[in-house]
């Protein structure tokens, strides 16, 4: 089992004991803000479990009909965990909509608010780890889900806080009010996390930093040839595709041609492990004197 899909794993089991205490939390105190912390953690669960299946067929080897591997499904993944942050924020604004018009009093708000700090800190400590080892693993299904997360220990803080206070206050309004600002907050992250993952279904290249040294690298290692143009990057889960025209003198032989690219590739592969690199060996006569200039 990949070290992607055991963290995925553990996303759903860290989902279960915070929905479950939330949840606690919630019925304990009758609070509306509280009801919205559980919602959100009810897609925690949901969208580890989608990251689960998203992962594993993205790891499939590529076939006759899908020559250049699965890894868009990660993208898929991270879209619906967008829809569903989404949706939760809706179903948030509706319940909070309706108790902002009859506020009611919060009750056993001590013992309620310490579960649900315990929850809030499970939560952050896992968003941690999603993040980091997403980022490393270059999986956008775990970094969607850490960000994700990451959204719901902010808003659990909030709304920790504004109960206190409509506790502390007796302005029982502050709690329905406080559960739609989550709301509006998990909206927008829902958003955010939908658009990301468009981008990459959308081909989207790689960052501007990582394309800088694709053309170091290039610029330094084709010694032999005369300039590489044409340069095109995409990036669809863990894998960065790479193309581009390499142009060398006429009178190079096929072999010496062949060394030059393997010298290239090599190099990209020990900065990015998981490319796949299409090099395009041409005559100096298609030279346009732009793109990638050898040094």
């Amino acid at each position: 089992m990949s070290s992607t899909l055991k963290i995925a794993l553990g996303s759903i089991l860290v989902g279960l004991v915070v929905l479950g205490l939330k949840t606690l939390a919630w019925q304990m105190t009758g609070s509306v803000a509280l009801l919205s912390d559980a919602l959100e953690s009810t897609v925690n669960v949901a969208t580890a479990l989608a990251a689960v299946i998203a992962i594993r067929v993205a790891q499939r080897p590529a076939d006759q009909g899908h020559p250049y591997g699965h890894h868009k499904a990660e993208f898929f993944s991270a879209v619906l965990e967008g829809v569903l942050i989404i949706v939760a924020a809706l179903l948030i604004l509706h319940e909070a909509w309706i108790v902002i018009q009859n506020p009611r009093p919060i009750s056993g708000a001590g013992p309620g608010l310490a579960i649900n700090a315990v929850a809030g800190v499970l939560n952050a400590v896992w968003c941690s780890v999603l993040i980091r080892h997403g980022r490393r693993l270059r999986s956008p299904a775990l970094v969607a889900d850490g960000k994700h997360l990451l959204s719901d220990v902010i808003s659990s803080g909030g709304v920790m806080l504004g109960v206190g206070l409509s506790v502390l206050t007796g302005w029982w309004v502050l709690d329905p009010a406080l559960a739609m600002l989550v709301g509006v907050n998990i909206l927008w992250s829902g958003w955010k996390v939908m658009a990301s993952s468009l981008s990459g279904l959308m081909d989207e290249a790689v960052p501007d930093k990582t394309l800088a040294t694709i053309k170091d690298i290039i610029s330094d290692k084709a010694t032999g040839a005369i300039e590489a143009h044409d340069l095109r990057t995409r990036h669809a889960g863990i894998v960065t595709f790479i193309d581009f025209h390499l142009v060398v003198d006429g009178q190079t032989t096929v072999c010496d041609a062949h060394e030059i690219c393997d010298r290239i590739e090599a190099s990209l592969k020990s900065h990015l492990p998981d490319a796949q690199i299409t090099i395009h060996v041409e005559p100096e006569h298609h030279a346009k004197h732009s793109g990638v200039l050898v040094i």
